[in-house]
């Protein structure tokens, strides 16, 4: 198949696209100016900023897959000016890559959406057809996902696929936490007590590869395991996995004075179950965290 991806230099994109080369498909990447350095062998490079229209758009039309990965990063102090770069990278990009797609190509369609769409829901168990919540992150990706709708009326296939934390070798939230638990500075989040919506990276890549291969998926998909933990228990599970105690809180009154608003996003409680992956007989690798953070660490 010819797929192309958005945000493929990124820590997912960067192993989704290993991964659809090793398994032979022809990959695509858009990308600014600067190309890098080394090119994975097989890898096509479009110039092309994908938040702005450009002759990059004129690809999509021979795709038999379209990935969207491409967003700046959350993972830092959110300021007005930043909160519109996070939402712009996400919204324009999305509103292009529709743009440019033609429904009669069969063409699939996979945008990146976030559990960040059902905000902070407390105990309540999240499947696809959970009510949106409420904040920053949740409206984010109700707009993010009502930008594929014209994709729709196209009579394209569209896959919306809500992550949640995925963890895996050099990026990140794992590129973040070890070197703290490494220091001794590891321990539960605010209280502890939220839910915490996970999946390895590995599990992540094969579901994609699943959702492209069955053609009845589309929607919402949600992206996490099939068991849900709580924070404090992730929290002891990487400070096993490390050989480092877990046992020092930061509080949620100092996450918010230090991050800002961008504490939410890590002392939210979300309980979400990959209700259609699970129905559909996808088979997940890692179920619990424990064997997971010990093949992403000894890997």
């Amino acid at each position: 198949m010819k797929i192309l991806v958005t945000g493929g230099t990124g820590f997912i994109g960067g192993k989704l696209v290993a991964d659809l080369l090793a398994s032979g498909h022809e990959v695509f990447c858009v990308v600014r100016s600067e190309m890098p350095e080394s090119l994975p062998s097989g890898l096509t490079y479009l110039p092309g900023k994908t938040t702005e229209p450009g002759k990059w758009q004129e690809r999509l039309t021979q795709m038999d897959v379209v990935i969207n990965l491409a967003g700046a990063t959350i993972s830092r102090r959110w300021t007005e000016s930043y909160k519109q770069l996070i939402y712009d990278s996400r919204i324009l990009t999305t509103r292009n890559l529709v743009a440019g797609l033609d429904g009669n190509t069969g063409a699939t369609l996979i945008s990146t959406s976030a559990v960040g769409y059902y905000g902070d829901r407390g105990e309540e168990i999240l499947t696809e057809g959970s009510e949106p919540g409420t904040g920053f992150l949740a409206g984010l990706a109700q707009d993010w996902e009502k930008a594929t709708g014209l994709a729709r009326e196209k009579g394209i296939r569209t896959v919306l696929a809500r992550f949640g934390v995925v963890l895996g070798k050099n990026g990140g939230a794992l590129e973040k936490l070890i070197p703290l638990f490494k220091w001794g500075l590891g321990g539960p989040l605010g209280s502890g007590k939220q839910w915490f919506p996970w999946i390895h990276v590995d599990d992540l890549l094969s579901a994609v590869n699943f959702i492209i291969q069955n053609q009845e998926m589309d929607g919402a998909v949600n992206f996490t395991t099939p068991i849900p933990i709580r924070q404090k228990t992730m929290a002891k599970a990487l400070g096993r996995a490390l050989g480092r105690p877990a046992f020092v809180p930061a509080p949620g009154f100092m996450m918010r004075l230090i991050l800002g608003e961008f504490a939410e996003s890590l002392l939210q409680s979300q309980k979400v179950i990959p209700d259609k992956l699970i129905r559909n007989g996808f088979k997940f690798r890692f179920l619990e965290m424990d064997p997971a953070l010990e093949n992403i660490i000894n890997e």
